[in-house]
């Protein structure tokens, strides 16, 4: 229970300090921009890359990685089919999607995993998919509806498109070192690890910094971010629980695992990447915040359910 609430606090407490430090003037709130740009370019590829090196590739196919891609597949469903029926860009469709699917695997599930369920590889196969697949995919349409609806972006262009984001590559450059199994030396690993331990804290300083701007970005309760919440803290652990215990038969801590996973709130690299794609800012932060407010009972109630 204490990982679960120490891990929380430690995000919050970071955010808060960003605000903090927005609200007394010693970062403007246009600063935010800085070190968004800073975490998306520099220090995320870098945590990226370390946390795919060193992953058991193995793992991907356990049942956990199974059933939180099934849970994540409904509720990103549900936001498109209302994404549509709204009819949202697709820039706004896409940064929904993430904040309703996207979970906090890096930062809070890495915690979670380790103290709670005793195995911190299991959040291993969620941070590959996220990190490999959805991320890309989503640059890849944010990336095309920046360019706007009245170009026409050939194949080869949709196709290197993701090779051109400092994310992906990061990552697909992680996963060439993990497949071949390849023993990075030190000298070159230690100034990595030094880069990726500031993309945590830059982007909730700039997360929190963002709140301290006031009025026109300030956080909003709309149907979009309700949805968006719903979905993640409710819906997915809900369907999770649903798949692994009535498709996969799974029980005891496998059924745990799995549920409690799927509950991680949105993690706040959803909202680095709308303020790097400038689309739906207010959405991606309000659905950050909430969700982590949201989740530290739900997870607890988890716990204390199927523990």
């Amino acid at each position: 229970m204490s990982a679960v609430v120490g891990a929380f606090v430690a995000l919050v407490s970071v955010a808060v300090l960003g605000y903090v430090i927005g609200r007394i003037g010693v970062l403007r709130a246009e600063d935010e921009l800085v070190l968004s740009r800073l975490a998306f370019f520099v220090a995320t590829p870098a945590l990226l890359f370390t946390t795919v090196a060193r992953a058991d590739l193995h793992s991907i196919f356990s049942p956990v990685a199974l059933t939180n891609l099934a849970s994540l597949l409904v509720v990103q469903v549900v936001f498109v089919v209302m994404a549509l029926v709204w009819r949202r860009t697709r820039s706004q469709a896409t940064i929904g999607v993430l904040a309703s699917s996207y979970v906090n695997a890096g930062n809070l599930g890495v915690p979670v995993a380790a103290y709670v369920l005793g195995d911190g590889a299991l959040v291993a196969p969620i941070v590959l998919f996220q990190l490999l697949v959805m991320a890309p995919i989503a640059f890849a349409v944010l990336d095309g509806d920046r360019q706007g609806s009245g170009r026409r972006v050939s194949l080869r262009t949709l196709l290197t498109r993701p090779l051109r984001n400092p994310l992906t590559v990061a990552s697909l450059l992680g996963l060439l070192v993990a497949s071949l199994g390849v023993d990075l030396p030190p000298v070159v690993m230690r100034p990595i690890d030094l880069v990726a331990a500031a993309a945590v804290p830059v982007g909730l300083v700039a997360y929190g910094l963002s709140l301290s701007s006031g009025t026109r970005d300030s956080i909003i309760i709309r149907r979009d971010v309700v949805l968006a919440v719903l979905l993640k803290v409710f819906l997915q652990p809900l369907a999770a629980y649903a798949v692994g215990r009535w498709l996969l038969d799974l029980h005891g801590h496998a059924l745990l695992a799995t549920t409690l996973l799927a509950a991680l709130p949105t993690a706040q690299n959803v909202y680095v990447y709308a303020v790097h794609y400038r689309t739906t800012r207010t959405l991606a932060r309000s659905a950050v915040l909430l969700s982590t407010l949201l989740s530290i009972p739900i997870m607890t109630a988890i716990v204390g359910v199927l523990g």
